[in-house]
């Protein structure tokens, strides 16, 4: 497992550590590369590339090599065109990468070589205008769709590829309705693409959508806050299980990840748990390859909590925890 971090504490960079899918058990931790604010980080479709955004002022985004003993070798790093890039994906193929600015409030896409490195990017989309402040915290391609989380402009984008120039186009300003000052951050999309739901860093909330043959429609928005919670919280990730029963999402503040248990039919949301996550400002989450465990990146404790997932129920339970200079990004 990989972990992005911010480096302005005791953390050089990018670390590596071993994960033992049978116990659950973190240990054999490494720096794997030196470099500034890795705060996101992804892989290439067949995991012989790394790409991790630098989160500054300046902005990059950033291509290493994953070497035979789990080390990154440094191939190149481009402009990411904006301040704090928050969020780097690679399409299936793993010929293009989209990186998201939260300060720039724009989104830069690029042409991958064969050889893992970036070419400077090829499109850039401003989301700003004059009345509103934008900022864009997250995207994904899916088949020929890129869709974009704009928190600042409360709306996800939609923009597809035009096959002859092999360049995107803005399709869609806000695919569905979402409640306003609710701040989209990010988004999981099921395998089929009929579902997609959106985690609202501002209104603690997801808003469920169904996708039939292009046209979206809002199924409804569900608090990610257990009932009894009325302090300040404010969500940040979000993961489908691997079977796609279950939905978590991570709550900055209350400091828990919610479970739901999801209709796989018609795409609605049951709350069924908020699972303390044993440290402060779970940021980031991950499971395990094999489904069976979640592992939490705690920024603000500096440590990485490890839950067994039970596979029937989707519910958690906390086994352990591992310190990790602030752990932001974890990546399988």
């Amino acid at each position: 497992m990989y972990i992005g971090t911010y480096t302005n504490g005791e953390s050089k960079g990018i670390y590596r550590a071993q994960f033992n899918t049978k116990t659950g058990e973190l240990t054999d931790f490494q720096l794997a590369a030196e470099t500034e604010n890795p705060s996101y980080i992804t892989y290439s479709p067949n995991k012989a590339y790394i790409y991790a955004v630098g989160e500054g002022e300046t902005g990059t985004v950033t291509s290493f090599k994953v070497l035979s003993n789990g080390l990154l070798e440094f191939i190149n790093s481009v402009p990411s065109n904006g301040g704090a890039p928050c969020y780097v994906a690679t399409n299936k193929t793993g010929n293009k990468a989209v990186v998201a600015n939260y300060l720039g409030g724009n989104f830069s896409i690029y042409n991958i070589n064969a050889n893992g490195s970036l070419n400077e990017a090829s499109q850039v989309f401003d989301h700003k205008t004059s009345g509103q402040v934008s900022h864009v915290h997250s995207a994904q391609f899916f088949k020929n769709n890129l869709f974009v989380a704009d928190l600042g402009l409360n709306a996800v984008y939609q923009y597809s590829l035009n096959m002859d120039s092999n360049t995107y186009k803005l399709s869609s300003s806000s695919i569905v309705d979402i409640p306003e000052k609710s701040g989209p951050r990010h988004f999981s999309i099921t395998k089929n693409g009929t579902f997609i739901y959106i985690i609202n860093e501002l209104g603690n909330s997801i808003t469920a959508v169904k996708n039939k043959n292009g046209q979206f429609n809002l199924i409804d928005n569900y608090s990610t806050l257990a009932d009894d919670y009325k302090d300040y919280s404010a969500c940040a990730d979000i993961h489908l299980s691997k079977n796609e029963q279950f939905l978590y999402g991570s709550n900055r503040g209350e400091n828990s990840i919610v479970v739901f248990k999801r209709n796989k039919t018609d795409g609605t949301l049951k709350k069924i748990q908020n699972m303390s996550v044993h440290g402060d400002w779970p940021r980031n989450f991950t499971l395990d390859p094999t489904g069976q465990f979640l592992l939490v990146a705690n920024k603000k404790s500096n440590n990485i909590s490890v839950f067994k997932i039970d596979t029937t129920t989707g519910k958690l339970t906390f086994l352990h925890s591992v310190k990790a200079p602030s752990p932001v990004c974890l990546l399988f």
